[in-house]
């Protein structure tokens, strides 16, 4: 599974070509990672483009939230992954 780390100075269109891509590789499931609300933002606009990409190829994307904690800096953190499948 890869994992794509999605910030809020993200280019949504960039981390979408990256999602589009690891599904035309022949993964079935991509982890995204965000911290904060606008990089979640960044992260729905990716998958929504994303999906787009796949579309011609006869797929069709989902996405299912969870919460995990993350050091950062020394702090834990509670983050956001955003688990991708097709």
């Amino acid at each position: 599974m890869d994992i794509i780390k999605v910030s809020s100075k993200s280019i949504s269109q960039k981390v979408a070509g990256s999602i589009a891509n690891a599904f035309r590789e022949g993964n079935n499931e991509v982890e995204i990672q965000t911290v904060g609300a606008g990089a979640v933002n960044q992260a729905i606009k990716a998958i929504s483009i994303a999906r787009g990409f796949v579309a011609p190829l006869g797929m069709n994307l989902r996405c299912t939230p969870a919460f995990y904690d993350v050091m950062i800096e020394g702090k834990e953190k509670t983050a956001i992954k955003l688990i991708v499948e097709k």
